[in-house]
Formats: structure tokens, sequence, C-alpha cells
């Protein structure tokens, strides 16, 4: 780029937004999304929405990588997806327990012995609802870089006492699904990462989605950033192995999407097995909006959806599947929490037709 170029470019107007006015459907999502990017809310996006199967949107927005200017394919760019690494782990939970490895409500102990014993006991369906007692992430163990096994991440809270008795609260951790993958792993004999990519990811032809960053191609990878006064930075660098079950995996939004229509269609497992992780829990007489493994809750137009919202280092991702309307709405974010929540619940507005 020679000099006069530069020059035109620095006093070139910014990137105008696009109206909404008269918009509807794939069109207002679209420039919703857009949006996102040229207000600089998010350094990038990629979004896949299907509906009765059908692709209606697939794009990327914004860039992957800043510096180099990379933008953002749907189908190859890989994010960190966060929690909705429970969906899968969830599914894969089924599977075991079709298969007579597992039954949901086996104590945790009857795989994992030499877990320090606690005041009571507590099952895999309490570890995958959120209401065995396990403790959440303080101070910054949300962010560690260490390279542990799943088995080295019990350290950081095994000594901890329950916060309550099993099946009397409710408290949503990512360390519920470290005790799980462990127990899941025990009682196969495989590594948690194996069984779900023999079990959940080959058979749901979701083969961009990975375990580990190292198993990516570096050029498909996004880079990970945090949003600050002066724009976006690199996020710090952390190792999510350990919690891989819970917030640990990799994707695309394809892929997601895939996983989202999985269910939609209820591949993979029995009727009865989606039942079990489709049903929200109770707690005191109480729905805790949350199945095994997926979210059971309300959007915020309060109609019903599946699915999961994750929150991580470098990552924010939606994955929003609607039985009702056949649909589901994946969006991932190469950003920790951008607060844009409330812009996606317009996206997800915009296709779900259910208040028009």
């Amino acid at each position: 780029m020679n000099l006069f170029s530069s020059i035109a470019n620095f006093f070139s107007p910014p990137s105008k937004t696009k109206p909404f006015d008269g918009l509807s459907g794939m069109e207002l999502a679209d420039a919703l999304l857009y949006n996102l990017v040229t207000e600089d809310r998010v350094p990038g996006i990629s979004t896949t929405i299907l509906k009765e199967g059908r692709t209606l949107l697939q794009k990327g927005y914004g860039l992957a990588d800043i510096d180099n200017k990379v933008p953002i394919d749907p189908k190859q760019t890989i994010f960190r997806i966060a929690s909705i690494s429970k969906c899968i782990t969830g599914l894969a939970l089924g599977k075991m327990i079709e298969d007579g490895i597992l039954d949901f409500d086996d104590s945790f102990y009857k795989h994992v012995p030499y877990y320090p014993k606690k005041k009571f006991e507590f099952t895999l369906r309490q570890l995958a609802g959120h209401t065995a007692g396990i403790r959440g992430y303080r101070g910054k163990e949300f962010a560690m870089n260490e390279p542990y096994s799943i088995k080295d991440g019990l350290d950081m809270f095994k000594n901890d006492p329950l916060l309550f008795e099993p099946g009397k609260g409710y408290l949503y951790n990512s360390f519920d699904f470290v005790l799980l993958s462990l127990a899941m792993q025990e009682a196969s004999g495989v590594p948690f990462e194996v069984y779900v990519y023999k079990n959940v990811l080959v058979p749901l032809e979701m083969h961009q989605t990975f375990a580990e960053p190292s198993q990516v191609d570096v050029g498909q990878q996004s880079q990970n950033y945090t949003k600050t006064s002066a724009g976006f930075k690199r996020a710090i660098t952390v190792n999510n192995f350990y919690k891989l079950a819970g917030g640990g995996y990799l994707s695309t939004s394809v892929d997601i999407a895939k996983l989202g229509q999985a269910v939609l269609e209820r591949k993979l497992l029995k009727p009865e097995t989606y039942k079990e992780l489709l049903t929200a829990q109770t707690v005191n007489g109480k729905s805790t909006y949350y199945g095994l493994g997926f979210q059971v809750s309300q959007d915020s137009n309060d109609d019903p959806f599946l699915g999961h919202v994750g929150s991580s280092v470098g990552a924010y991702t939606n994955l929003f599947v609607y039985p009702e309307e056949q649909l589901v709405i994946a969006n991932l974010i190469n950003c920790t929490d951008p607060k844009v929540q409330e812009q996606l619940d317009l996206v997800i507005n915009a296709f779900t037709h259910l208040h028009s």
C-alpha cells in the first residue's frame, strides 16, 4: 500500500451500520450481526441458522485474526465453544447409559472410589444437572493455563465440602462436568475425548470439532480476544483440556448447528434417553431450567428453547434449538463476554416468528 492510499484510508469515513427499517427475517438478522462488527462490539462472529434442516443463514462477520485481517469462514473457522461443550457431553452420557456402561443414578463413587468422601454421596444425574453441591470457580480458576489431565483438575476442588445436600440445591458450574467426565472415563475404560469422538462427533459428522487446539490447523483457528476501552486485545493463554466436558471443545458454527439439528431430530439416542436429557430438573418443587447437559429454558420472549449459552476466555457462544419451530441457531464469537446477548436475542427473534 503506497503513502497516498494510506492517507486516503486514514481519512475515509468508517464503515456505516445498516439501518433496520423495514427489515425482517434473514435480512434483519444479517444487519444485526453485521452491525455488531461494524460498531466494534465484537471482533468477529460466525453464524449458522437452520430451519427444518435447511440452511437459512450461514455467514462469517468480521475477523478471525485482527492483525492479519483473516476473515471468518463459518465452515472452517474454529472457535472455543465454551459451555456448549456440555451438550456434547450430555449426548455422550446418554450413549453410555444406552450401552449399559453407566446409569444416570449411579453414585459418583461407584466409578471414582478414590475421590475424597463428602458428607453425602451424589449421583451422575446430579452432576449433569448441577444439583450435586459442587462449588464453582474461585478467583482465577476459570483461566488456568496448566496442562492438567481430567484427574489432575480435581486438585483444585476435591478437598472442599459440598455447598448443599445433593438434590436440595442448584449451582451451575463446570467442575460438575470435570467429575462427570472422569466417571465416564473410568467406567468405559476409554479416554473421555476418545469416547466422545467415536460415539458422538463421528456419527454426527462433526468433523470440525476438536478436543485440543493442537488438533486444529493453525490457519483455521480463530484468535481469542478480550474487549478493552482501547479496542480488542489478545486474550490470555489458557488450557481448558481438564474441563473439556464442561467448556473445552472447539468447533465451527456449522458443526454446532449439526449438533442442534441432531437434538431436533433425536439422532444418535433413543427418545426415552432424550427425554431424560431434555427434562428440566426440579429442586424443592421448582424448575432449574436445566436438564442434563442442556439448558431447558426460555428466551427473551419467554419462548421455550433447548441448548446452551457459553462464556469463556476469548469466547461467547449460543446454541438455541426450537423444536416447535424446527429452528436451530448457532452463533460463535471470538471474544470474552462482549455483552451482546441482547442483540443476539434480536437475531433469534427475527427467525422465531412466535410473537409476530
